[in-house]
């Protein structure tokens, strides 16, 4: 089709021919696309944005027109992406990203928020710093109604029907939607006051195997080796001790009694350290990242309401960081050094 447009300025009239552009491209055809070459397959990618293999095939035949490329390579036994694929896979993974940006931003605007929220959270996390905060949410919002699931390990979307899930630490599963709530927060050694003056604090990190260090397990597997981020590289350390738990917030309350030396993700200790009831060992900045960020199963999961929670918790875990200590809250000249 040719129609023609008039220049300002009495310019002479331009023709576009409409029969060279590219049809509409569909969200949800991309959102199909993204999360096929996620996870292999039509029907895989079909269960997790709850529709048929038929419509994901579908879907896919209709990008693929659209663009005029191929973008999987289909045989009877596999699908695998093409080279076309590859190359479209960032765009669409952008143009998603920035669409649920846009509505977020929409939808911030959204005062009347109201519905059952379904969140699942770590222990620690949950009862001594989440907990107070979704107080204040509920009373800013009171139509909204919150179902808590509160236990360290990772819950399933599908099976423990959650709407939502904060989480530490990098996704595994790159299909899911991960949005940023404290995406520089790192872990930290500390312990109690007396448990430094009773035992001492380590001088190098290689001295914590010399000491009482409080262990995490978390299904099945237990956490014997700490991470750091060094200047010159990572440096992993072999610890030991005498109590484990697969409760987190129960290690938290080991290292305030004066048990041991915890490992801990700074938003959890946050408040003891502040009021004095642990002290930073290692203080220069060298703990291993633990990014928490709200994770959904996919992006027709943000209503306005989870999107609202998110801008609040978001707000909230920027107000911690920036907060000053109340007082010392580390060992006063400690230095970081290694063998």
């Amino acid at each position: 089709m040719i129609i023609c447009m008039r220049y300002a300025e009495n310019r002479p009239f331009k023709r576009i021919n409409f029969s060279v552009m590219k049809k509409i491209v569909r969200l949800d055809d991309l959102q199909v696309f993204v999360t096929t070459v996620k996870l292999g397959s039509f029907s895989a990618a079909a269960r997790l944005l709850d529709t048929s293999p038929a419509f994901a095939s579908s879907a896919i035949q209709r990008l693929e027109t659209g663009l005029g490329v191929r973008l999987f390579v289909r045989s009877t036994r596999r699908l695998r992406v093409s080279e076309d694929g590859e190359r479209y896979l960032p765009y669409a993974e952008a143009a998603l990203t920035a669409m649920t940006g846009g509505e977020m931003a929409l939808d911030e605007g959204r005062i009347d928020i109201s519905g059952p929220i379904r969140l699942s959270m770590p222990s620690d996390l949950g009862r001594n710093v989440l907990l107070p905060w979704l107080n204040e949410f509920q009373k800013e919002h009171p139509r909204i109604q919150l179902q808590l699931r509160i236990s360290d390990q990772i819950a399933d979307f599908f099976t423990d029907q959650i709407d939502v899930s904060i989480r530490y630490g990098q996704l595994a599963d790159s299909s899911l939607i991960a949005l940023p709530l404290a995406p520089y927060n790192t872990r930290t050694v500390c312990a109690s006051p007396e448990y430094v003056a009773r035992c001492g604090a380590p001088e190098t990190l290689e001295d914590l195997a010399k000491h009482n260090c409080l262990r995490f397990v978390m299904s099945e597997q237990t956490y014997e080796r700490w991470t750091f981020h060094l200047p010159e590289g990572i440096k992993t350390v072999a610890i030991t001790g005498d109590r484990i738990s697969d409760d987190a917030d129960v290690v938290r309350r080991w290292g305030v009694a004066g048990a041991g030396i915890l490992y801990k993700s700074r938003i959890d200790v946050s408040a003891d350290l502040r009021a004095g009831n642990l002290v930073e060992l290692f203080p220069g900045g060298i703990g291993q990242p633990a990014p928490l960020q709200m994770v959904c199963a996919h992006r027709h999961s943000l209503t306005p309401a989870i999107q609202k929670l998110r801008t609040f918790l978001a707000m909230k875990c920027d107000e911690m960081q920036m907060r000053p200590a109340d007082g010392v809250n580390d060992v006063e000249g400690k230095t970081v050094l290694t063998e």
